[in-house]
């Protein structure tokens, strides 16, 4: 996969889909990577009737892209995204964003309304937890390395009887492998992020989807931030965690291609 050079960050993306269609921008959760949209896209690119330009990256300091010294702000994981679209030549994306990914998304489309004509937030919210849980988190990280926390993490992402399959695992070495600095860089960007004022001066189509058993961003913490959004739709996926597009991909990338239909946004 190639890596745009922004400068200060090389990110890693992959860019599917003809030139001159509509595109959709996938953007991952903390401590993940752009393979958790993998099963989404292969449904969306099966079905012929699914004209798009796919864009699918990592964010600084996760998967392939380089990760610079922490801490990260908010505003430069905006700006990696910004810039990204630009290299690629994107305008008016829809842009799919999920927990830290959806943060990214409502930040960029309060700056660079060209780039983004719908949202859909996914798994996420204005504000997630609080400075102090993130700290601790941190600290936890410093000491122990990602291995120290990945047990809660995975109960926070995936529901009791998906890790009772073993079906975890991957993601779960996955996680433990990510870079250390990478995940501390955009703890550190999430604690110092509440979006509840700028988003709430949105006025584009919005989707938000929630997961039932999601234990980092409740079904409510997403209904929250969406309302804040005049006009924007909400989506409870049943017996699905905080990474629905991994454990229910099916009625996910249904939900999102219905959205998509609704909005007018296939070629």
């Amino acid at each position: 996969m190639p890596r745009a050079d922004l400068g200060d960050v090389q990110i890693n993306y992959r860019l599917t889909g003809p030139a001159d269609a509509p595109t959709l921008v996938f953007a991952h959760a903390l401590g993940a990577d752009l393979s958790i949209w993998d099963q989404v896209i292969a449904r969306l690119e099966a079905d012929p009737a699914n004209r798009l330009r796919i864009l699918a990256y990592d964010l600084r300091g996760h998967g392939g892209s380089s990760a610079p010294e922490p801490p990260y702000s908010m505003g430069a994981l905006i700006r990696d995204a910004e810039r990204l679209l630009t290299h690629c030549g994107i305008r008016d994306s829809v842009f799919v964003g999920l927990s830290l990914g959806g943060m990214v998304a409502q930040g960029l489309a309060v700056k660079r309304l060209d780039q983004i004509r719908a949202l859909v937030l996914s798994n996420t919210a204005a504000k997630i937890a609080t400075a102090e849980i993130w700290h601790r988190r941190m600290a936890a990280v410093r000491a122990g390395g990602l291995a120290a926390i990945s047990a809660d993490t995975m109960a926070r992402w995936f529901p009791a009887p998906f890790r009772a399959t073993g079906a975890h695992a991957p993601w779960q070495d996955r996680f433990e492998a990510q870079n250390v600095n990478g995940y501390l860089g955009c703890c550190a960007a999430i604690a110092g992020t509440d979006f509840y004022t700028p988003t709430s001066g949105l006025r584009l189509p919005v989707l938000g989807i929630a997961g039932s058993e999601d234990g980092s961003t409740p079904p409510d913490m997403v209904r929250e931030t969406c309302d804040l959004i005049p006009g924007s739709r909400f989506a409870l996926l049943r017996r699905t965690g905080h990474l629905p597009c991994i454990d229910q991909p099916g009625p996910y990338t249904e939900r999102l291609t219905q959205f998509l239909t609704e909005i007018g946004h296939f070629g």
